[in-house]
């Protein structure tokens, strides 16, 4: 696997950053038809998907970016949720809601399978020094 320098380098984060550009019309929309309170909630687990990853990344710790990239996992499935909602109240259509659904899906599983990588991995990250790695 290649080292990742930053976290843009993730493609989770990619993919994620993607989804919430290409919702920006959906988010636009909900604010136009008074749907306030659903749009604020759809923004903050898009952006909590991407902005977990970037965070965790940064604590320079396995433990805590494995935590991170967990609620980042959560965000998908709260942001899937809210996609019914927007579906059941005839804001999105049948179209956009599956390929967001997919989207949210396919990241969604990609943080599970790299979330199981970190924890079979003895990658321990910069934060805890050489010697107490093999304590971890």
């Amino acid at each position: 696997m290649a080292t990742i320098k930053k976290f843009e380098d993730i493609e989770i984060w990619q993919l994620a950053r993607k989804l919430n550009k290409d919702m920006y019309p959906i988010f636009k929309l909900l604010n136009e038809t008074r749907n306030f309170e659903l749009n604020r909630q759809m923004e903050r687990s898009a952006g909590s998907i991407m902005e977990n990853v970037a965070e965790g990344f940064e604590r320079d710790g396995t433990r805590e970016f494995i935590q991170f990239l967990a609620i980042s996992k959560g965000s998908t499935g709260e942001l899937r949720s809210q996609l019914y909602r927007a579906l059941d109240r005839n804001l999105i259509n049948e179209d956009q809601f599956n390929a967001f659904r997919s989207d949210c899906k396919l990241i969604g599983d990609k943080l599970g399978k790299f979330m199981n990588y970190l924890n079979r991995s003895n990658i321990k990250g910069k934060k805890f020094p050489a010697s107490t790695r093999n304590k971890q």
